[in-house]
């Protein structure tokens, strides 16, 4: 009957069907030894030295990785907490000595400039004469003050601002 269908005679259909067969068994003994292969590599793997099993150095690993994580987060937050601190700490600063009097010599006065980030904070300029120091604090806000500078001042502000 097949041969009335497909025009070949039954046995090279039963022929083509054999040789078929002999090569799915060639290849399914190759897959075999192949998989008994890999059972046996994966079996010495998983062993490893001293008899520990990978899966414990794996999971000794990972809950080490969590460990660096919550550190990561921590580390972050301080930093981030020491980053927002120094938004208003003194970080530009500037020291000038000058003499605010001509007869008293040796540059006796000093101006100290003090601003943080955004160029805001204090000139203290403390004055020496033969009567006595005064201290006087100017008050900065975004690199201007309000009141008018004298030039050592400015100088020394000017100083402070270009750090």
């Amino acid at each position: 009957m097949i041969e009335k269908y497909l025009g070949i005679p039954i046995d090279y259909v039963i022929i083509g069907m054999a040789a078929l067969l002999l090569i799915l068994l060639i290849l399914t003994i190759v897959l075999l030894a192949k998989t008994a292969k890999l059972k046996k590599r994966l079996s010495k793997f998983m062993t490893g030295k001293n008899a520990k099993s990978l899966e414990d150095t794996l999971v000794r690993r990972l809950n080490q990785v969590d460990e660096i994580q919550e550190a990561n987060d921590q580390n972050r937050r301080a930093i981030d907490l020491i980053n927002k601190k120094m938004q208003s700490t003194f970080q530009k600063y500037a020291l000038l000595k000058y003499d605010a009097f001509e007869e008293s010599g040796g540059k006796m006065s000093t101006i100290l400039v003090m601003l943080d980030e955004k160029n805001n904070g204090y000139i203290l300029n403390i004055v020496h004469g033969r009567e006595g120091s005064y201290t006087y604090t100017k008050e900065i806000i975004g690199g201007n003050s309000i009141v008018q500078l004298g030039e050592e001042e400015m100088q020394a502000l000017d100083e402070a601002l270009s750090k």
